[in-house]
C-alpha cells in the first residue's frame, strides 16, 4: 500500500490548491459582486472616499495594487521556480503542451484587441489587458464541476497558468514601465545579487531574504518598474534545491514560504484586491457602451480570442506530434477548458491598471470589458464542461 503519510510528502500549496481552490474562487467571485453592489448602493461615495485617501504617501488602491499584489506576485514567483525545477514543468516534454497553449492563449486576444482597437493609437496600450488568466477563478470553477473534469485537465490548467502569469510578468515589466530612476534601480540590482549571493551560501533561514525583500520592494517601487516585480525577483532567489529523493521537501525555504503565503493569496490579498478594483458605477451607462474600443477589445479577446488560442494551439500540438492531448479528456472538455481560460479577471484587471493608470474613463472601460469577457467565459465554459460527453475510457473505474 503507498504510503500517503504528509509526513514523509507533503503536498505542494499548488497541488492543494487543486483541491482547495473553490473555496478561494468562491470568495472571489463574492468579492468583486460586493464591490460592484457597493459601488452602485448610496455607500459609493465613501467606498471610492477610502480608496483614495492617502496612507504613508501612497494612497489606499495604491498600497492594495503595489503593496498587497507584491505578496500575490511572489507567490506566483515561487509557483513558477518549483514548478519549472521540481514540478511539472521540469523536462522540456512536460512543457510543450501547456507552453504552446500559454502562447496561443496570449497571442490570439492581443491580436483581437488590436484589431478592435487599430485605430486608436490611444487604447492600443491596453493589448495585453486580456492575454492573462486568472488561475484563482479557474480553478475553482473546475474545483466546483468535481468528476466532471477528468484530473489531467486540472494538471494541465494548472501548469497553463502558471506560463501565463510568467508571460504577464514579462509583459509588465517590458511594457508597463515608467521613466526608470537609476539610483534605485542599480539599489535594486545590488540588493537581488545580494539575495543571490545569500542562496549561493546556503543561507536557508527565510528572515534574511524577507528583509531584503521588503528593502527590494521600496527601490522597485522608486526605479519605475512596477513594484510588483520585487516579488518576482524575490521568489527566484529563495532556496528550492530538490533532491530526487526528497521531492516537495518540507523544509526547502521555497516550499515552507510557498504553503505561508497560499492560505493569505487566496483569502485576503485576491478578495482585497477584487474588492478594490472590481467596483464599477453603473449609472449613465447605456448598452452602446459596451461597443466602445476597450470594453469590446477586452471583452471579446477574453471570450473569443482565448478559446481560439487555446484550443488552436492544443489541436495544432497533437496533430504534429508535437504532444499528447491530457489523459482521460476528450476534445469538448479540452473546448470548454479552453473558454474557461478566458477568465482574466485578477491580472486582466492588474495590466489594466497599469496600461490606463491616468486614464479613468478608459480604466472605466477596462473594468467592464473584464467583467463581461470573464463572466461570459465562465459560464461558457461551464456548460460545455457540464454537457461535454466524457470519452469511453472514463466510464471504468479511475486507476
Amino acid at each position: 500500500m503507498p504510503d500517503t503519510s504528509p509526513a514523509r510528502r507533503p503536498v505542494s500549496a499548488l497541488r492543494n490548491a487543486l483541491r482547495s481552490e473553490a473555496t478561494g474562487g468562491v470568495i472571489l467571485m463574492a468579492s468583486a459582486v460586493l464591490a460592484l453592489i457597493v459601488a452602485n448602493s448610496p455607500l459609493a461615495p465613501g467606498y471610492f472616499a477610502v480608496l483614495g485617501a492617502h496612507v504613508g504617501g501612497l494612497s489606499v488602491l495604491h498600497w492594495v495594487n503595489d503593496g498587497l499584489m507584491a505578496l500575490f506576485f511572489l507567490l506566483v514567483g515561487l509557483e513558477i521556480k518549483r514548478e519549472v525545477l521540481d514540478g511539472r514543468l521540469r523536462t522540456w516534454p512536460d512543457r510543450v503542451l501547456p507552453g504552446v497553449a500559454a502562447l496561443g492563449g496570449m497571442v490570439a486576444p492581443a491580436l483581437i484587441y488590436v484589431l478592435v482597437n487599430r485605430s486608436s493609437p490611444e487604447t492600443l496600450r491596453g493589448w495585453a489587458i486580456p492575454t492573462a488568466t486568472d488561475i484563482a477563478f479557474a480553478l475553482g470553477i473546475l474545483a466546483l464541476l468535481g468528476s466532471r473534469v477528468p484530473v489531467s485537465l486540472k494538471v494541465f490548467l494548472t501548469a497553463l497558468a502558471i506560463l501565463d502569469d510568467l508571460g504577464a510578468v514579462l509583459i509588465i515589466a517590458a511594457f508597463y514601465t515608467a521613466d526608470l530612476s537609476l539610483p534605485s534601480l542599480a539599489g535594486a540590482g545590488v540588493t537581488v545579487a545580494i539575495l543571490f549571493g545569500l542562496n549561493r551560501a546556503g543561507v536557508s533561514r527565510l528572515p534574511p531574504y524577507l528583509a531584503l525583500g521588503a528593502v527590494l520592494w521600496f527601490l522597485v517601487l522608486t526605479s519605475g518598474i512596477h513594484a510588483t516585480i520585487a516579488g518576482v525577483l524575490l521568489a527566484l532567489a529563495i532556496p528550492l534545491r530538490p533532491s530526487p529523493a526528497r521531492p516537495d521537501d518540507p523544509a526547502s525555504p521555497l516550499h515552507r514560504l510557498e504553503h505561508a503565503l497560499h492560505p493569505w493569496s487566496a483569502y485576503l490579498v485576491l478578495p482585497v484586491f477584487g474588492f478594490a478594483n472590481a467596483g464599477v458605477s453603473l449609472a449613465g451607462m447605456s448598452p452602446g457602451m459596451l461597443s466602445d474600443p476597450v470594453t469590446l477589445g477586452v471583452a471579446l479577446g477574453l471570450f473569443a480570442g482565448k478559446p481560439v488560442g487555446v484550443f488552436g494551439a492544443v489541436a495544432a500540438a497533437v496533430k504534429l506530434g508535437l504532444a499528447q492531448r491530457p489523459a482521460h479528456a476528450g476534445w469538448w472538455q479540452v473546448y470548454g477548458l479552453s473558454l474557461l481560460c478566458g477568465v482574466g479577471f485578477t491580472m486582466s484587471l492588474f495590466i489594466g491598471l497599469l496600461a490606463f493608470a491616468d486614464n479613468p474613463d478608459l480604466g472605466t472601460q477596462t473594468k467592464i470589458g473584464v467583467l463581461l469577457g470573464s463572466v461570459t467565459s465562465m459560464i461558457a465554459g461551464g456548460l460545455v464542461l457540464i454537457l461535454a460527453p466524457r470519452p469511453a475510457r472514463e466510464s471504468g473505474p479511475a486507476a
